[in-house]
Order: C-alpha cells, then structure tokens, then sequence
C-alpha cells in the first residue's frame, strides 16, 4: 500500500483498475468524465477504454463484456442514465456473469446538470443494488467492494457518487500495482434460456429479483459500511454520501444524537435500521435530493410497529432541493437538538476570486 492525492473520480477509476477490470465505456458529463479519463492515463495495456456515442451504447458495450465473464464499467452523470435505461431495465432481469458496475454521477445542486436527479430513487425503481460512497477513500474501497458484490450475486449495480466526492480531493491508501486483481473472463457461453430475454423468462427472473433483494437487505444490514455510531439521548440522525461528513463535523459536543449512516440505499438495510430506530423518539434523516433515507425509515416504522417520528424533507424540517452544506447542515442539527452549534468563521474574509470567462 502506498498514499496518493487524488480527485475523487481518479480514486474509482484506481479502485476500479485495482478490481481487475477489464474494459470501460461511458460518455462524458461533469462530474463524471475523469473516471473514465484516469482509467485511459493508468489502465494496463489490456484493459480496453472507449468513449462511446452515447450512455445506451456505453451499457450495452459494457453488458456485452459481462456477459462474457469480463470484469466491466460504464460511466455518465445522472441524466445520462435517462439515455441508458432502457437496455439497463432488460439487463437487471437477464444478470451478468462477470461484475459490473453502473457508475452514475449525481449533482446536487444542480452544478452542472439540467435536473436534480436523484439515482438511488432509480436503484429501487430498476431493483438493482446501490452503492453510495461518503468520502475519496470510501470511494476507492467501495468501488471494488462493488465489483466483488456484483459478480457475487450475478447483477450489475450501481454506483452513486455525487459532486462533491467526484470532484474533493484527498490524501488516500491505495494498493500496489503487485496487489492488484487480475480477471481473466472465460468467454460468452451461448445459452439462450439465460441470455435471451422472453416474457416466460422475466415472469421467472422477476420473483428471484425479489427473493434476492430481500436476501441482499438482510446482508447489507451487516455490510461494515453501514454503521451506527452511538450517541445520547433519544434522538437519531440518519444520513449518507457527502452529508456524512458534514453531519459529523456539525455535531455538538455534548449530547449528539446518534448517527445512522447509510452506504446502501437500496436494498435498504432494514434490520439494522429497526435496531437503531427501537429507541428513539425522533430521528432527523438529511440527505441530498429524494428523500430516499426518509421513506424507507417510514416503511420500516410501520413493518417492525415503530413510534419513532421519522422528520426530513417531507416534514419540512428539511429543504427538498441542492446540496447541504456544512453550515445548512450544523443550522438543521441544532434546531433539532435544541442546542446552540456556534459555527466558526474565517477571521478574515479571502480575496475575491478573479473574473473569470463565461
């Protein structure tokens, strides 16, 4: 193992080359385009790159692959996966046989998208597992963590950094080029009960989806990136992604609510979301765009027979649109535990940037 200082997108692509992958597709779109990039200046030589026309055919060049038991991703931003959903819908129903990933970039904001969507609400729509990284290290390990996951359990999934993780920096552990995977896929073996998709077939398929997402909600539960961090009182917050960090710098010295923080949105860990629910009055989710974490707090309430009031965006408590920022976010908290959260301030203000072109 060795540290480098990376961008977040060039820790996926290192994490994703440390995987044994194979080959890569994807269409540029801020803030997804330098996975792709990084993988072009750092793949080995038989690791095959192609900026495809468009996200459907990146999908399907990277489906293509895995069929044939390569180690495969495709990359865009979220609107792109408007683009790419039709052959990603097919894809979730027919399975893969070598891991693939769906790296999906979402923009809080929005920065640099047309809209604000939000990509673990189209994880539970597809019914494909998400992965959500909260840091550039996370990033790194998750990725091939993904990977693992996916050849595993024979789907693709998707993978869910946003702006602020595709595009912060951070001095990160990486492994050694001797310790990287090496995947050597078998080749496709034609078998047209598996790979052709008929309605018989997705009558079938779809009942194993369900058996296998309620079988992965049991595994995520104990998944190691999906903790709860103990704290006083009754309260609770429940988070993810980049608001991870942010929650956790903004909480206050005494009295913290504990922390649920959740790195799998779908299939939601329920089982781990009931033990920490059983002794909390209130738990206050904040989270960036749907409210993914505040839903699923809500169903599991009512399955496990919960009290706890569940307060987010649908509440109110929480604004529904663009990014949380630290200062949001410290503000949030303590309305919610009645503490005042002094929040400290440069003591002088930085120059003004220059201007700049349009």
């Amino acid at each position: 193992m060795h540290r480098e200082f990376v961008m977040g997108n060039e820790a996926i692509a290192m994490g994703a080359i440390a995987a044994g992958l194979n080959l890569i597709a994807g269409y540029p779109g801020t803030p997804s385009t330098e996975v792709l990039e990084t993988v072009a200046k750092r793949r080995p030589s038989d690791v095959y790159v192609e900026w495809s026309v468009n996200e459907k055919a990146g999908m399907e060049v990277a489906a293509g692959a895995a069929y044939s038991g390569a180690r495969a991703m495709v990359t865009m931003k979220q609107v792109g996966l408007n683009v790419a959903s039709d052959p990603l819908m097919s894809l979730a129903y027919i399975g893969v046989k070598g891991g693939m990933v769906v790296m999906v970039a979402d923009d809080p904001g929005p920065i640099s998208s047309q809209t604000e969507q939000d990509t673990r609400t189209f994880a539970s729509y597809s019914k494909l597992p998400c992965f959500d990284p909260s840091s550039v290290q996370e990033a790194y390990e998750m990725i091939q963590e993904a990977f693992e996951f996916s050849e595993r359990n024979h789907t693709p999934v998707l993978f869910r950094p946003t702006t602020r993780v595709c595009h912060a920096y951070a001095s990160i552990e990486v492994k050694d080029e001797k310790d990287w995977k090496t995947n050597r896929p078998e080749g496709f073996v034609k078998d047209p009960s598996k790979w052709v998709i008929f309605p018989r077939l997705s009558f079938k398929n779809h009942q194993e989806i369900e058996a296998r997402n309620e079988r992965i909600s049991k595994e995520f539960s104990s998944y190691h990136r999906n903790i709860v961090i103990p704290g006083d009182g009754r309260k609770g917050i429940a988070t993810h992604g980049a608001s991870f960090g942010n929650v956790m710098e903004s909480l206050p010295e005494k009295g913290a609510p504990s922390i649920l923080k959740i790195s799998t949105p779908f299939p939601f860990p329920e089982e781990l979301a009931a033990e920490f629910l059983k002794d909390k009055d209130e738990v206050l989710c904040i989270e960036e765009l749907d409210p993914v974490i505040e839903r699923s707090l809500i169903y599991v309430c009512g399955k496990y027979g919960l009290k706890t009031r569940i307060r987010g965006m649908q509440t109110h408590d929480i604004i529904c649109a663009g990014e949380k920022s630290r200062d949001m976010i410290a503000g949030y908290i303590s309305k919610f535990t009645g503490q005042d959260k002094k929040i400290q301030t440069p003591k002088e203000q930085p120059p003004e940037l220059p201007v700049r072109p349009p």
